[in-house]
């Protein structure tokens, strides 16, 4: 198997409590406890409060009275107003006299006609922004020597003149002069911008070429390059074809290597062959990668003592060798080797974001489904082979359980009254504020405040007293 080249972005899963994003079902909620932007940014126009803005690809929103309402990726909720067309040039869009080199020096427009621009809004003190820009840089550079006309400008978002200038000499691109504070809040409402990073893709003409091409990039790397409708048509056609031949000795035939580490023994791939397979991607320095390790090992001993065929590959995502023989102590499954390349053409193949992640493959080699911790946190052992089909009959025996349990109730941690909630009735996924552990659809809910709980925790909580049956 081989992936495009370039720079990885791998993200550290945190557990925000509340509703969280779900990839899986286009669902998207608030919580009471946002991140929010810095105050000195609100009057700029980048990140407010609140904001709406027509879909993009790869956002997710939901309608609320009408109006477009979505959740930028620190959480916080925002709205922004209507913007004009582009058109008339770069010029158009740029309307001071020059920019910025992250040298210091000036940058002017005649460098960037007749190209194809993508402007970068990012900041300093956003994790996602710093993780993202390596990446970025690398398509970059290999556009450069291409010489395929193709220029960033990055749009910043800091708070402080040393954070901008510190961010934007880790960029090979121009930027926007950090006190031209008119034309960044222009550009962020002209297309706007209710979240970072974003990658808004222009033509030599002006015109909007692909509204946040962040997540391109992220994929496929300087292959998505010049990031039309027609080259996304193409790329995605190629995947279709690359997951429908996907089996699992293509998977790891990597650099002509045949076996994967088991203890002090190796073992040939050709043994994992009709089995369900998790690959789990994870990392020794990771906090909940941890946690989650030790539940998921729990659930490994409780498979293979029923003589389930089923096994699982750590693929590693630690920066050191000794963190990687660390998670290996750690594990009592299978491992891939300690070797940058299989791990990351694996995780760019399965576009893995963050950490931990369970991609699970199916007897057929195929892959069943890239949600596999959360399914591992809902439904424990019970989730496996992890099917479509298993998963509905377990939805399907919750929503009768639901029929048991009272329709409001007041809990211990919060203040207002909770009632139940279906996925059904505005439900999904979420971080339960009373176990912090992961819960999909049935909870008991305050949607003023985006306080949430799992059923059993409201039942069983020392203080929680039932309203209505």
């Amino acid at each position: 198997m081989t992936e495009g080249s370039g720079a990885l972005a791998i993200y550290i899963c945190g557990a925000a409590r509340g509703r969280v994003a779900s990839r899986s079902r286009g669902l998207r909620r608030h919580s009471a406890r946002q991140r929010q932007a810095p105050a000195s940014l609100r009057p700029l126009g980048l990140i407010s409060p609140r904001v709406s803005r027509p879909a993009a690809v790869g956002r997710d929103r939901e309608s609320v009275g009408g109006r477009a309402r979505e959740v930028d990726m620190a959480g916080v909720l925002l709205e922004v107003e209507e913007a004009p067309e582009g058109g008339g040039g770069i010029r158009s869009v740029l309307t001071m006299g020059s920019l910025v080199s992250p040298s210091g020096n000036e940058v002017h427009f005649p460098e960037l006609d007749g190209k194809i621009i993508g402007l970068y809004f990012a900041a300093n003190w956003y994790p996602k922004c710093e993780a993202f820009t390596p990446v970025l840089a690398a398509a970059y550079q290999h556009l450069k020597e291409r010489g395929a006309g193709f220029e960033v400008v990055l749009v910043s978002c800091d708070e402080d003149r040393p954070s901008f200038e510190r961010f934007h000499r880790t960029m090979p691109w121009p930027a926007v002069p950090f006190g031209d504070l008119q034309c960044k809040k222009r550009l962020s409402e002209r297309f706007q911008v209710e979240g970072i990073p974003r990658l808004v893709v222009l033509a030599p003409d002006g015109e909007v070429v692909h509204p946040d091409a962040a997540d391109l990039v992220h994929r496929y790397g300087e292959r998505a390059f010049p990031f039309t409708a027609a080259r996304v048509a193409e790329l995605e056609a190629d995947d279709q074809h690359k997951y429908a031949s996907q089996t699992l000795e293509k998977l790891f035939s990597i650099d002509g290597k045949e076996f994967v580490n088991g203890g002090n023994e190796q073992v040939p791939i050709s043994s994992l062959v009709g089995k369900t397979v998790g690959l789990y991607f994870s990392a020794h320095q990771c906090a909940p990668c941890m946690k989650f390790t030790a539940k998921l090992a729990a659930i490994y001993r409780s498979l293979k003592g029923r003589a389930k065929d089923f096994e699982i590959v750590y693929i590693p995502m630690d920066k050191e060798e000794d963190g990687y023989l660390r998670s290996c102590s750690d594990m009592p499954w299978l491992a891939l080797p300690y070797d940058g390349a299989p791990s990351r053409a694996l995780a760019r193949y399965f576009d893995v974001r963050e950490i931990p992640t369970l991609v699970v493959v199916g007897p057929d080699g195929k892959t069943v489904t890239r949600d596999g911790r959360n399914l591992v946190n809902l439904y424990f052992d019970m989730a496996f082979p992890f099917t479509d089909a298993q998963i509905r009959q377990l939805q399907e025996a919750e929503d009768e359980a639901a029929k048991g349990y009272p329709q409001s109730l007041r809990h211990r941690g919060h203040r207002h009254e909770l009632s139940i909630v279906s996925e059904k009735s505005g439900g999904g996924p979420y971080i339960c504020c009373e176990c912090e552990e992961q819960g999909l659809g049935w909870a008991y809910q305050c949607i003023a405040c985006g306080y949430e709980i799992h059923l059993r925790c409201g039942r069983n909580a020392e203080g929680g007293s039932a309203g209505t049956g």
